[in-house]
Order: structure tokens, then C-alpha cells, then sequence
């Protein structure tokens, strides 16, 4: 054979291995119809509930009013292990005084279909939340901003904390830009091989930007895709555009029944003590130090007081008995 022939050769083959790689790649990622969700909405496969709506080119799980809540539920179970979401949404309002709240949430979820004070969903859940909270009037002692996404793994036992965000029961999490944007905006959640990872595309680069990934994330399988939402005092328009599935291939070997596993996490952020919110009051404010010390001063000027007419009396009455002598 002629060497530039085999040359050619090794270098033909080369090159068709990586193309097949590329392509392997590709196609080890289904999607999945039956937990997708696209424009114009119609099929079995999805429900929804509470004051959610669809709308021609959107499904609004809240209208910017107070006291809503709102549900998108997929009534198939899902039966990969591994798997990805891609959500579609927008939110936005008249945000009074900069204000709004309260945000959405991407469930997975044991019980459908169920309304609840978490967003929309019911508290002491089993399975994974994705949280998105644009309730920026600051709640409890943290340094993120918000809008602030975060990831919780719940097997019924846990509360989630809005008087803290959840940050005491939290996966991890990260801050984004995502109200009242004039682009399209995403978020990703992507479970492979007991690794949570969250990603966002929302400044409109076309590319997905890691919010934050959680390694030893156990789910299992049967479980219900849902996105929720809510407002309280203060509200927003929280729009879910699409929802695509996709089943993912693992590299790792699959034969436990995964559908007898409970929810758990190997790692949590820090925990935090729930602490009340300062009550309306004297001692509430960043004056409670000095009240406090303003009422030390006057109870030890209350007691010199009384000690010290207590002790003019002494020296009167003891003047009076010694006048009955003389």
C-alpha cells in the first residue's frame, strides 16, 4: 500500500471516530413529548390549577394581583433516572415601590396537583424544589440578592423557612437578573448521575451559565414534573413559556430499582437557626441597644432615688428620738 494511502487512511478514520463521538453525544439526549410542553398547549399530558391560565403563547401561573397562587402539573410520572428540564419564562409587574414577589418554583415531586403556602406548593413535600424568590423586601441574615435561585431535597420532613428564604434547608444557590427583561429568558435543571445542576441563560447570550452543581443528589423515579407560583402583599406575572424534557444516558451501570429511593442530599449549605422577624415595639429597630441602656440609667437613677429618701427619712426619725432625751 502506498504510505501517503495509509496516511490518509489514519487520519479518515480519526476523524470519522470523533464525528461519531459528537453524534453519539447528541443522541444521548431524547426528548421526551409526553413531559414537554409547547405552544399551543393542547394535549392530556399536562393540568393545571389554582389561578393559573392559558394564554395563546404563555401559561400565567399568577397574574399581578395579590394573594394568588397557580399550578402546571405534567400527570405522567417519570421513569428515567437521568434526566434534564429546560423551562422557558418570563416574569414581570408593575412592582410597586420596587417591590414583588413572591417568584415560581420547578418542582419534582411525589404528589401532584396540590396547592401549598411554598410558592404555590404544599410544604413538607418529597422530592427536589428549584426555587426562583424575587421577594426583595429582605428577609432574614444573608448576603444574596435577589432574585435568588436556590435547591432544596425534602423527604417530608423538612419545612421550608420563608422568614429566611430556605437558606437554612438550602442545597446551594445563586443570584439573577431575571424581571421585567426585554429578552428571552431560561433556566435548567439537569439531574445525571446523583448530580444536581442548575444553570440559567438570562442576560440573552444563547449559553448556559452553571448557577451551581450539588454532587451525591439521590431521586427516584416515579416521581411528577410541576412549576409553580405565588404573590402575597406583593405581586408579579410569573409566565412559563415552554417545558422540554429530555432523557439522558449515563455512562454508569443502571440496574437498581431506583423507584425505592428517599430523597436526600449528602451536602446542604450551612445550616442557619430560624429567628423571628423583630416585632413592632420598643425594643424592635436599630435603637434597641440604647432604649436598653436609657432604661438601665433610669431604673439605677429610680433606685438612687428611693435610696436616698429612704435614707433622709432614717435621719429624720432618728433626729425625733433623740430630742425625747432632753
Amino acid at each position: 500500500m502506498h504510505p501517503g494511502l495509509n496516511l490518509f487512511s489514519v487520519f479518515f478514520f480519526k476523524y470519522l471516530l470523533i464525528f461519531a463521538n459528537q453524534f453519539y453525544n447528541v443522541q444521548s439526549e431524547y426528548l421526551r413529548r409526553e413531559h414537554t410542553l409547547t405552544s399551543p398547549y393542547t394535549g392530556s399530558y399536562w393540568d393545571i390549577l389554582g389561578q393559573s391560565v392559558i394564554m395563546t403563547d404563555r401559561v400565567r401561573l399568577t397574574r399581578d394581583e395579590q394573594s394568588q397562587q397557580g399550578g402546571l402539573w405534567n400527570i405522567q410520572p417519570i421513569v428515567y433516572h437521568n434526566w434534564e428540564v429546560h423551562i422557558q419564562f418570563a416574569i414581570h409587574g408593575q412592582g410597586e415601590n420596587g417591590l414583588h414577589g413572591d417568584g415560581f418554583a420547578f418542582w419534582y415531586a411525589k404528589d401532584p396537583l396540590v396547592l401549598g403556602d411554598v410558592f404555590g406548593y404544599k410544604n413538607h413535600f418529597h422530592g427536589l424544589a428549584v426555587l426562583l424568590d424575587t421577594y426583595n423586601n429582605h428577609n432574614g441574615a444573608h448576603n444574596h440578592q435577589h432574585p435568588y435561585i436556590s435547591a432544596m431535597i425534602n423527604n417530608g420532613t423538612l419545612a421550608y423557612d420563608h422568614d429566611r428564604d430556605g437558606t437554612h434547608t438550602e442545597l446551594a444557590g445563586c443570584s439573577v437578573t431575571a424581571r421585567n427583561v426585554n429578552h428571552e429568558t431560561f433556566i435548567a435543571v439537569r439531574y445525571l448521575d446523583n448530580k444536581l445542576s442548575v444553570s440559567t441563560d438570562i442576560d440573552n447570550k444563547q449559553n448556559w451559565e452553571e448557577c451551581f452543581v450539588v454532587e451525591g443528589v439521590h431521586l427516584p423515579t416515579g416521581y411528577y414534573l410541576g412549576l409553580t407560583a405565588a404573590t402575597g402583599d406583593l405581586a408579579d406575572n410569573h409566565d412559563i413559556i415552554s417545558v422540554k424534557f429530555y432523557e439522558l444516558e449515563s455512562q454508569l451501570k443502571q440496574d437498581d430499582d431506583y423507584s425505592k429511593v428517599e430523597p436526600s442530599a449528602s451536602i446542604f449549605s450551612p445550616p442557619r437557626d430560624h429567628v423571628d422577624d423583630p416585632k413592632p415595639g420598643f425594643f424592635s429597630g436599630s435603637w434597641s441597644g440604647l432604649k436598653l441602656l436609657l432604661i438601665i440609667v433610669l431604673l439605677c437613677v429610680a433606685v438612687g432615688v428611693v435610696v436616698l429618701v429612704g435614707f433622709l427619712v432614717f435621719q429624720r426619725h432618728q433626729d425625733n428620738s433623740r430630742k425625747r432625751f432632753y
